[in-house]
């Protein structure tokens, strides 16, 4: 067999591999949807939970306890678990190919950190200032990261230590406001645990949105975060703006980080598990990555707040951190093995 056709034999079993796992991620988020919509206090078929969700349902069913509980309640959950675990996932993945760094995510890089300093600040400012404090929170951390990272050299591998740095700084400054909160603490410290509990059809739908603000320039500039992602330098030798490049898509991810930390706290390691599971299955190239990094990362955030709601209504970002503390631990032994 000649060298093009094994190219085209891989390409092909390349492809049927991504079609196999886009339907079975699909099926997963479906599955995970009608059991989202149907468990609870109140359990509800999920024969009768697809009936409801019918948009052409009429006046009279749409008043129903049933239907109200399901598109009132947990619908919005759903949607904004899906949303902010896709968004998260998007993020890392996008961050590890800028940085060509495995361990590069929102929550390492201390962005989510810049996020949540500057939202609990807004909470002693009233509960109308977290969300713009978090969006300025987490653009300071960038501008601080940045920083650090030019004075130290400028590499994407001074971007990573700078993040480090940043995140230990950013998050004794939160320890510091939760020390001074008085009154206001147990609101700070529910909302930085991570949950989804409560949420309403304009976070979910900002959620989404923001995901797509980050998603749309990621995979419009994915080849050149692929000729990035090669090694330091390698982009330039392409004719691309590698400062430019970095600059665009790590503001982008820093704003959608924080639109999801602004509304449902602190949810980490997402970013950081997701990606690396789905590079296994979909190759190392950007735009295939980015698709199914946000379905597996929705659906992981999904499943993890279930499981948050069946153990009593825990913070979901305790899920997430005993998922991806090991995770971390698994990539950075694996590191050091290859070294």
């Amino acid at each position: 067999m000649t060298g093009a056709a094994e190219l085209s034999e891989h390409r092909k079993r390349l492809y049927i591999k991504r079609l196999r796992l886009a339907a079975l991620l699909c099926l997963l988020l479906l599955a995970a949807a009608l059991w989202r919509l149907g468990a609870g206090e109140w359990d509800i078929p999920a024969a009768r939970v697809a009936a409801l969700l019918n948009p052409f349902l009429d006046e009279a069913s749409r008043a129903t306890p049933e239907a109200l509980v399901i598109r009132s309640v947990r619908l919005p959950r759903f949607l904004a678990a899906v949303g902010t675990g896709g968004l998260l996932a998007v993020a890392g993945a996008v961050l590890q190919g800028l940085l060509t760094n495995p361990l590069a995510e929102p929550y390492t890089l201390g962005i989510a950190a810049g996020a949540a300093f500057g939202g609990a600040l807004g909470f002693f400012f009233g509960s109308f200032a977290v969300t713009p404090m978090a969006f300025a929170g987490a653009m300071a951390a960038l501008w601080l990261v940045s920083l650090i990272a030019a004075r130290s050299g400028g590499g994407a591998a001074y971007i990573v230590l700078a993040g480090i740095i940043t995140n230990a700084i950013l998050s004794a400054g939160v320890t510091f406001l939760k020390a001074i909160a008085d009154d206001r603490l147990s609101a700070i410290v529910l909302w930085l645990m991570g949950s989804l509990s409560g949420a309403s059809p304009l976070a979910a739908l900002s959620v989404w949105g923001a995901a797509l603000i980050l998603f749309i320039p990621a995979f419009i500039y994915a080849r050149q975060i692929d000729a990035v992602s090669l090694s330091e330098g390698q982009g330039a030798l392409l004719g691309i703006d590698e400062k430019k490049l970095r600059g665009l898509l790590l503001a982008l991810s820093s704003l959608a980080t924080a639109a999801a930390v602004s509304f449902f706290g602190i949810i980490g390691f997402v970013g950081l598990v997701v990606p690396h599971l789905m590079r296994t299955f979909t190759g190392p190239a950007t735009r295939p990555l980015l698709i199914f990094s946000f379905l597996g990362g929705g659906l992981l955030l999904a499943l993890a707040d279930g499981a948050a709601q069946n153990l009593g209504e825990l913070p979901v970002g305790v899920i997430t951190a005993l998922i991806g503390g090991p995770f971390f631990c698994w990539i950075l032994m694996g590191r050091r093995r290859g070294a």
